[in-house]
């Protein structure tokens, strides 16, 4: 992405700018930035076990706003042998005449480098009409969203018409521990009308900053992580041998990456593209369009398999993401291991993506194995009262805008619950331009006015489906 230089400027002359946000944003506002800096500067990633005192933080500011003890559950888990935390907070109807609803975020994040990062990932810093920070789009915001939305209409004395579950899982960008224990908590004890996440969907911006449609994440692409391991005797690095285990996986991981998947459409990912494309004027747009209209058309195809947020709509996509090799500098390699991540289409299946890797591969030394246990969840038809909330909602925003089902390319932990057989919505009141947010990437942003503009999404849409 671009910055422009002033990002270039030094922390400590950033937080001595003066600040005027006092005087500025209303009391729930100024309370939604306060945690969203809390968990946003609490690096909870994968190796530093620190979700605990995100759950520590957020537990102390729900009970400061009346939730009491038993409104809140705090519970350990194990993720390959580091601990972490799920927590699951209970919005009570004194008088429930509704099955209750359940809302999803989680409190982890992937891990980012300060020396890779023009400003630090762990403090939020507002610069240049945006928040930076690791976390600041995935998932601190959706956190932030539905904490202090529960504690707004605490505040405020709303009393809903059936419970309202905020569950918040630990371990999302990993092994999703706390997710699967969690979903199968919520299955057998809450068993819930329908799930709302706010990990997944809003708002889509044109290069402007205008509105353009509104996404519902409906269905998942599979994700599934596999291993690639070379081996061999190794020896001196003075007698090179021909089998070098580092240059065999260099040559599978070349096959994989000019390797291109089968085109693959469905009903909803083909409405998704032409609603988004008709909002566009562009040649991406027109691409759109034309996929939607004819799959096959190979000029559409290229273009959409060119762009980052159009690739992944039209089939399954592999790519390498990790390497380890050798264990010493003046001796050939004994190992050779490559980490490639796949997401793919539903109603492929893993088994049939592992053989098609290792017919492109076409070396049975290079040995496979699936290091992530894959779910495969199916789509979520859209109820007409969450389309409802969802409009209301962004009515409220002032907002009049298409709203558009459609596939996430990336994981999250609604595929745990489509998989056991509820409604799953990807509904978050986020705002954000096409590739201009970089979650999990460097220097990962958010708009100021969207956060703030987003602040009454789930507040709008839980008065709608809790009255």
């Amino acid at each position: 992405m671009a910055f422009r230089p002033s990002l270039l400027l030094s922390a400590a002359l950033i937080v001595a700018a003066p600040s005027t946000f006092a005087q500025e944003r209303a009391p729930y506002e100024q309370e939604a930035r306060e945690i969203y800096k809390n968990v946003v500067e609490t690096r909870s990633a994968r190796g530093q076990e620190n979700v605990p005192e995100v759950v520590d933080y957020l537990v102390g500011v729900l009970k400061d706003a009346g939730f009491e003890d038993g409104d809140i559950e705090v519970s350990d888990y194990d993720n390959n042998g580091e601990a972490t935390q799920g927590m699951v907070v209970w919005y009570r109807a004194e008088e429930a005449t509704e099955e209750p609803i359940v809302l999803l975020a989680h409190m982890d994040v992937v891990d980012a480098l300060a020396k890779d990062w023009v400003l630090d990932p762990y403090t939020l810093t507002e610069e240049d009409g945006y928040f930076f920070g690791r976390g600041t789009a995935d998932n601190k915001y959706g956190v932030t969203s539905l904490v202090s939305t529960f504690i707004r209409l605490k505040e405020e004395g709303f009393e809903p018409n059936r419970d309202l579950v905020m569950v918040l899982s630990g371990d999302e960008e990993t092994g999703m521990v706390s997710t699967r224990a969690q979903a199968k908590w919520v299955d057998e004890t809450v068993k819930p009308a329908f799930i709302l996440n706010a990990d997944a969907g809003g708002v889509s911006l044109g290069p402007k900053g205008d509105a353009m449609t509104y996404g519902v994440q409906g269905a998942e692409k599979t994700y599934a992580t596999f291993e690639l391991t070379v081996t061999n005797p190794g020896g001196h690095s003075s007698a090179p041998r021909k089998d070098n285990a580092i240059y065999e996986l260099a040559d599978a991981l070349k096959k994989i990456e000019a390797y291109k998947f089968p085109v693959r459409s469905s009903e909803l990912t083909r409405a998704s593209l032409d609603a988004a494309g008709r909002r566009r004027l562009d040649k991406l747009g027109n691409a759109m369009r034309t996929f939607a209209e004819d799959p096959t058309n190979e000029g559409a195809i290229e273009i959409l398999r060119d762009d980052p947020s159009t690739v992944g709509q039209i089939g399954t996509t592999c790519i390498a993401t990790m390497l380890r090799a050798g264990h010493a500098e003046n001796a050939l390699p004994q190992s050779a291991t490559a980490t490639v991540n796949c997401r793919i289409f539903p109603g492929v299946g893993i088994e049939e993506t592992e053989e098609r890797l290792k017919e492109v591969v076409g070396n049975e030394d290079v040995k496979f194995e699936l290091i992530s246990d894959l779910v495969e969840s199916p789509e979520s038809g859209l109820r007409d009262d969450v389309l409802e909330a969802i409009n209301a909602a962004l009515e409220a925003r002032g907002l009049d805008i298409p709203v558009i089902p459609h596939m996430s390319a990336g994981g999250t932990d609604g595929m745990h619950y489509r998989n056991l057989g509820y409604d799953t919505y990807g509904v978050s009141g986020f705002a954000a331009k096409q590739n201009d947010v970089n979650a999990h990437g460097l220097n990962e942003r958010m708009l100021v006015s969207s956060f703030y503009d987003g602040l009454d999404h789930f507040y709008v849409m839980i008065k709608h489906l809790a009255s």
